[in-house]
């Protein structure tokens, strides 16, 4: 017995070598399989993404290119993208790029759209000479001159700040550098565009409201509706907003704007000029959004205000005591200010929310040391929403961003 039971020992324990060396070796097959399946994957996949690299580099260098390329061989693979734009108004493009790596294929999916100026929460060509960013100064979200920017004790850039030409002290480094939380580069340039209206007037001449042969448009917000008329003592003509410009572009052609009230929807009002005197936008009042986002986080409420020219702040009697603005302002040729800063009574703050996009920076006020003594003194707050979308028909950079990628 004692011979048999060893015998069965040794049979069983062979049988169980047996086993597992087949199974170790079934293991060891099959991590080798998953290993280059893995790899085929994970190759499959960097050519994707480096097809969709290979697109978008061509879109940023040609915003009209859509031709796509088909079946290009690459690191022993094939990569094709296809280009799309999926909505013609806003010019938003699609890349459908795809690896395939021994029989293994990747899909990458990339939204691109138009940069727009109204991203910025300040943006000049011109800085005036001799007008710096101080201690009492702190600007919230992105920023870029053309110019030089000049400084002195220390202001705050809390956005992305970038300058064309160079950072200048009052008085040196240690007493003026900014504190600059996200980031600064010198050497970019993105200058305004000469002809970023006539855009917007194309847009409004399809299914948005330009208003033509008129000297002065008088136009008020009233929530849904809005309310023109061409002389100031003339009754005003009501209609629904989204009825009068149902893409949300109002134009006036070489006219003069009087804007005030309160916005519901996203619009832009726009207004061209073939002289100094005209394309300008003067706020005889507060124009605010209906639900302030500070307030409303869901707030849908947008405005963009475009001129050829200046955009002022009215001196009148509704204006003396604080204005509320809402809204991303751009000024082609020249830029945003208070009429008769120099000489207008003490005007309380300009409570802005929104962004300044100007060519020429101007005076909203003077100043003795730290009192005001005419005009108004600086509230301005970026409105977030705007690092995201804008106002509609808003003039772009010519750059188109990136605004989602999956993969």
């Amino acid at each position: 017995m004692n011979g048999k039971a060893t015998l069965l020992v040794v049979a069983g324990f062979s049988l169980i070598f047996l086993v597992v060396g087949r199974n170790l070796g079934n293991i060891s097959s099959r991590a080798v399989d998953n290993s280059v399946e893995y790899y085929n994957q994970t190759v499959a996949h960097e050519l994707a993404v480096s097809s969709a690299n290979l697109a978008a580099n061509q879109i940023f260098f040609d915003n009209a290119w859509n031709t796509g390329f088909s079946n290009l061989d690459l690191k022993g693979g094939k990569i094709n993208a296809t280009v799309q734009t999926i909505d013609v108004i806003k010019n938003i493009k699609k890349i459908t790029s795809a690896g395939t790596y021994q029989g293994k294929t990747h899909t990458v999916e990339v939204v691109l759209a138009p940069s727009s100026f109204s991203k910025f929460a300040y943006y000049s060509t011109n800085e005036g000479g001799t007008i710096w960013w101080t201690g009492n100064d702190t600007v919230w979200g992105p920023f870029h001159t053309q110019d030089h920017l000049r400084v002195s004790n220390h202001p705050v850039f809390y956005g992305k700040t970038t300058t064309n030409k160079s950072l200048v002290y009052y008085k040196n480094k240690n007493t003026d550098h900014p504190k600059f939380y996200g980031g600064f580069e010198q050497g970019i340039g993105l200058p305004l565009p000469t002809n970023g209206l006539s855009p917007i007037e194309a847009v409004a001449d399809d299914d948005g409201y330009k208003f033509t042969g008129k000297d002065t448009v008088y136009l008020t917000f009233a929530g849904d509706s809005i309310k023109f008329r061409y002389q100031w003592n003339k009754p005003d003509t009501t209609v629904l907003t989204a009825s009068l410009a149902p893409n949300g572009v109002i134009f006036a052609k070489d006219a003069v704007v009087r804007l005030k009230g309160t916005v519901k929807g996203q619009y832009t009002v726009a207004v061209s000029g073939s002289s100094s005197n005209k394309g300008k936008v003067f706020l005889d009042n507060d124009i605010v959004y209906s639900q302030d986002p500070r307030v409303y986080p869901n707030s849908t409420d947008l405005l963009g205000i475009v001129a050829k020219n200046e955009i002022l702040i009215t001196e009148n009697t509704a204006n003396n005591n604080h204005i509320n603005i809402h809204a991303s302002i751009y000024s082609e040729s020249k830029g945003f200010g208070a009429q008769n800063y120099n000489s207008r009574p003490v005007s309380g703050d300009i409570n802005l929310l929104g962004g300044i996009i100007q060519n020429i920076r101007q005076a909203v006020g003077t100043f003795s040391g730290s009192t005001t003594t005419h005009g108004f003194n600086k509230r301005y707050k970026y409105d977030e929403r705007l690092m995201y979308s804008y106002p509609p028909s808003y003039p772009g950079t010519g750059i188109f961003e990136i605004v989602s990628w999956q993969e």
